[in-house]
């Protein structure tokens, strides 16, 4: 996966916190034993890689505003659930060390996306591509179908993935 572009995010109609609400985040993160802090409108979110409205993260926190996407914030959320714990705490900003990791983190996003209601894998891959994820085969969905199963492999070796998944290791978050 190459890392989007910042300016596709112009102009792109994607969910939002403000469409889902932080509390549904907020339970799903607590999961992972990580907290999500909610940043007042206009104002800096720390940590934030991209800049605003994009999460950020430091150490075991997440940092979202209401206009903050959420496939950003589980992206986010998602780094720091796939570093090792031993390397969690004094992440700052930026997480990923490998492209292993990277394609580790867009995959649980989008299985992620599945416990969050009004959110979904396939809207949550639709706002990847409208954010301007890249894959090679030019879409997420394409990508996470037929070519993700080292992010799959990956994730299971390390147990991170919802139970319902490992018992299965072949079946599409679509059910298909």
């Amino acid at each position: 996966m190459a890392a989007p572009l910042p300016d596709a995010r112009a102009d792109t109609a994607v969910l939002s916190l403000a469409d889902v609400g932080f509390a549904p985040a907020r339970t799903l993160l607590a999961r992972y034993a990580l907290e999500l802090v909610e940043v007042a409108t206009g104002t800096p979110i720390p940590g934030s890689y991209w800049g605003e409205p994009e999460a950020g993260i430091i150490g075991h926190t997440v940092y979202a505003r209401a206009d903050t996407p959420v496939h950003s914030l589980l992206h986010e959320a998602c780094h720091l659930i796939v570093a090792p714990a031993e390397k969690r705490a004094a992440i700052h900003t930026d997480a990923s060390d490998s492209q292993a990791e990277e394609d580790a983190t867009c995959y649980l996003q989008i299985v992620l996306a599945d416990a969050l209601p009004g959110v979904g894998s396939q809207r949550l891959m639709r706002d990847m591509d409208a954010w301007g994820y890249t894959f090679r085969l030019g879409s997420t969905r394409a990508w996470f179908d037929r070519d993700a199963d080292d992010a799959r492999e990956w994730l299971l070796a390390r147990k991170l993935l919802p139970t319902a998944l490992r018992v299965d290791t072949e079946r599409s978050v679509s059910g298909a």
